[in-house]
């Protein structure tokens, strides 16, 4: 029996350019092509390679300005209409482009990563491949003490030079032990997605992660803050450079009006208005419903009103001299 091709072969197409005064010419910047393909180091054995890109701040033009249809009086500056775009929230044109990367990240980076999942992502298979005698032990300096501020992150102050280097060897030891033991067990004949299971998380792993511009300043606006654990901050920053480098119009409203800028919720402005008005910053926040000190009357370490404290010292920050 034969069966009808659903879809069925025709006569190539001919490339007839009826609209020459409009055709579409592929964007090419070339300092981002000459970053195509480039391995930019980051910890001990990682990675970030940009693989591809499509648009760029024109891209994020010409998509707005299609809204604007015929009749339009005028038209702003690329520029000003980027930053109108971010300023008020108009993401859709910052979808117009587009990355990828290859990136090489230890395991228990890549775990908070993926968090993002706005994105197209494929990772390599250990199932499959065999995993390489890679993996992470943090620099001296990286090794701090649990924050007592930030629960889920270090604290400033250095550690005990002695604890520090016990913990550096013992992870070194722990990471040789078990890739000796998954080499056993391949050497056994059993399944590599079996043997796997003894790789600590500071084992490497590799993926492409293919996202938008809007996506991405999303990814930079929060593994970009001090709160974000160290390690992904090394690599959003060399996301960052990248990124400025094919959209940097985009990319400079993106550090004024999101990454540089700092909200303040309804009760934060309250205070603000009694602290404007003469009230001291405690009395202004108990006034605005701020909370600064616990049932037993000590002082909070987080929270709200301590939050907004902070931000009001980063504030007064900007007026220092530089």
């Amino acid at each position: 029996m034969v069966f009808a091709k659903l879809v069925p072969e025709e006569e190539p197409i001919a490339p007839v350019d009826t609209h020459a005064e409009t055709r579409m010419v592929r964007t090419s910047i070339p300092a981002a092509d000459a970053l195509i393909g480039v391995h930019h180091p980051v910890l001990s054995h990682g990675f970030v390679a940009l693989v591809d890109y499509m648009g760029d701040d024109k891209a994020i033009v010409q998509a707005a300005r299609v809204s604007y249809g015929q009749g339009t009086k005028s038209t702003r500056s690329d520029r000003a209409l980027i930053r109108y775009l971010m300023r008020h929230h108009h993401t859709t044109p910052f979808e117009m482009v587009e990355f990828k990367f290859l990136v090489r990240l230890p395991i228990y980076v890549a775990r908070q990563w993926v968090r993002h999942r706005t994105v197209s992502l494929n990772e390599i298979s250990y199932r499959y491949s065999i995993a390489p005698d890679e993996y992470e032990v943090p620099r001296p300096e990286s090794i701090r003490a649990q924050s007592q501020k930030n629960r889920q992150g270090r604290s400033t102050e250095p550690m005990d030079p002695k604890v520090v280097e016990q913990y550096r060897q013992q992870v070194e030891a722990i990471c040789d032990d078990a890739y000796a033991k998954y080499e056993g067990f391949l050497g056994l004949g059993v399944a590599r997605e079996l043997a796997r299971i003894v790789l600590p998380v500071g084992f490497y792993t590799e993926w492409y992660w293919k996202i938008n511009l809007h996506n991405l300043f999303h990814f930079l606006k929060l593994r970009l803050d001090d709160h974000a654990q160290e390690e992904i901050r090394e690599y959003s920053r060399v996301i960052a450079r990248i990124a400025r480098t094919v959209a940097p119009v985009a990319f400079e409203a993106f550090e004024d009006f999101d990454l540089g800028a700092q909200s303040f919720s309804r009760s934060e402005q309250e205070a603000l208005a009694h602290i404007l008005s003469g009230l001291e910053e405690q009395e202004a926040c108990l006034k605005a419903g701020l909370p600064l000190t616990r049932e037993d009357g000590k002082l909070m370490t987080t929270g709200e009103g301590v939050e907004f404290l902070d931000k009001l010292t980063r504030l007064r920050a900007l007026s220092q001299p530089r």
